[in-house]
C-alpha cells in the first residue's frame, strides 16, 4: 500500500492537506433527505476545489445526525464524484462484526477503486442503550476492550490472510482479495488503508505501534490534541503502511460573510451539544431559537468551553485560526467539520475558506 494513498497534497497556500468530515446535519425545520442532497452538493463542491477527503462518521440516535449508515452513504457519495478520497471517520468498531465491515468496504473499494479509506473508532457513537441495541449485548465494555482483537480480525478479513488451521480461513470477504486468486479471476487485491480514529491516548498509542495513520477528534477533546499526537509520534514504528507517522485532526470551524451570523450559528450549535450531553438529543437548532434559550449558569460554562474551540468568523479569522492551529499541533492534514442550520450556510463555509487558502477552481 502505498504512502500516497494516505498523505495529500497542500493546495494554495494551506499549509498542510485540507479535508472535510460530514455529519449529514439536520436542521429543524428540514428533513434527512435535504441533508443529504447537501452532503452530495459538498462532496461535489470539495472536490472540485482540491480538498482531499471526504468522511462520514458513525451516529445514531440522534435526530440532528442523519449519518447512522456511513457505507449507505459513501457509496451514494461515489456516485456523485470521481476524484476525492472518500471515507469513514469513522465506523465504530464495536458495534459491527469485523466480517461485515470487511464486505461492506470491500463493496465501496469496487465502486470507487483507490478512493476509499476505512477509519474506525472504539466508541459506541451513541448512548449505552443505544449501543445495547446495536450489538444484542448488555457487554459494552467488551466492544472497546477486545479492539486491538476486533482490528486483527478485520484486517485479516481484508487482505484474505487468516493462517491455516484457523477458523475463518475458509471464509472470505467478497468484494476481497480472494476473487483475484480464484481460477479466472481478475479482481484488484487492493484495499482501502484503515486508519485509527481517537479523542484520548488508546488509539494513539495503538496507531503508533501498528504504524497507521492517526485521525484525532480535536473538535470535541481538543484539551487531548497535542498529548494524543505526541503519544502517536513517539511510540510511531514504520510499517508497510507508513514509514513516517501521518496525523490529521478533526477541528471544527464556520466561515461566514459576516462575523455576527458565524457567532449566531456557534451559539446554535452550542445549544445543540448541550442538549446531547444532558441526553435531550434533537434537530439542530436554528440560531433564533439558540438566542431565545435562557442558559442555566451550567450549560453557559460548557457552551462557552465548547464555542473556544469552534474556528470561526470571516473568512480571513478562519484562516488565521487554522493556520495558528497547524503551527500549535504539526498536524500533517486538516480535516474540517462545519456545523450550522442551514445546508447552503455549511457550503458557503467551505467556498469561503477555499477562496481564503486560494484553493483551485475547477
Amino acid at each position: 500500500m502505498s504512502a500516497d494513498e494516505i498523505r495529500g497534497a497542500a493546495l494554495g497556500t494551506a499549509p498542510v492537506p485540507l479535508s472535510v468530515l460530514d455529519l449529514v446535519t439536520v436542521g429543524a425545520g428540514s428533513t434527512a433527505t435535504d441533508a443529504l442532497r447537501t452532503s452530495a452538493a459538498l462532496a461535489r463542491f470539495t472536490e472540485a476545489r482540491g480538498f482531499h477527503r471526504f468522511w462520514v462518521a458513525e451516529h445514531h440516535s440522534m435526530p440532528g445526525v442523519a449519518s447512522s449508515s456511513p457505507a449507505v452513504i459513501l457509496a451514494h457519495l461515489a456516485a456523485h464524484t470521481d476524484r476525492i478520497r472518500l471515507g469513514s471517520g469513522g465506523v465504530m468498531l464495536p458495534n459491527h462484526a469485523p466480517l461485515v465491515i470487511a464486505e461492506q468496504f470491500g463493496t465501496l473499494e469496487a465502486l470507487a477503486p483507490g478512493r476509499i479509506d476505512l477509519g474506525l473508532g472504539r466508541a459506541p457513537g451513541t448512548d449505552g442503550a443505544t449501543a445495547a441495541a446495536l450489538r444484542r449485548s448488555d457487554t459494552l465494555s467488551e466492544g472497546a476492550d477486545d479492539f486491538p482483537q476486533q482490528l486483527s480480525e478485520l484486517t485479516r478479513f481484508l487482505d484474505d490472510d487468516f493462517p491455516d488451521g484457523h477458523p475463518y480461513a475458509r471464509i472470505h470477504a467478497v468484494p476481497g482479495p480472494v476473487q483475484a486468486t480464484s481460477p479466472g479471476g481478475t479482481q484488484s487485491p487492493h484495499r482501502p488503508p484503515i486508519w485509527l480514529l481517537g479523542s484520548s491516548g488508546f488509539s494513539a498509542q495503538l496507531a503508533g505501534m501498528l504504524g497507521l495513520p492517526f485521525a484525532f477528534a480535536h473538535h470535541f477533546s481538543a484539551h487531548n490534541t497535542i498529548p494524543a499526537l505526541d503519544l502517536y509520534r513517539e511510540t510511531f514504528r514504520p510499517s508497510e503502511v507508513l514509514a513516517e507517522p501521518y496525523a490529521l485532526i478533526g477541528v471544527s470551524a464556520l466561515a461566514t460573510d459576516d462575523e455576527r451570523e458565524a457567532g449566531r450559528q456557534v451559539r446554535a450549535a452550542a445549544l445543540n451539544m448541550v442538549r446531547l450531553r444532558t441526553g435531550r438529543p434533537g434537530l439542530f437548532p436554528d440560531p433564533e431559537e439558540a438566542a431565545k434559550h435562557e442558559f442555566s449558569p451550567m450549560e453557559e460554562d460548557f457552551a462557552l468551553s465548547w464555542t473556544k474551540n469552534i474556528v470561526h468568523g470571516t473568512a480571513e479569522e478562519v484562516r488565521a485560526g487554522l493556520d495558528d492551529l497547524h503551527k500549535r499541533t504539526g498536524a500533517d492534514e486538516l480535516m474540517l467539520t462545519t456545523h450550522a442550520h442551514r445546508g447552503e450556510l455549511r457550503l458557503r463555509s467551505y467556498e469561503l475558506i477555499a477562496d481564503a487558502y486560494g484553493l483551485p477552481v475547477a
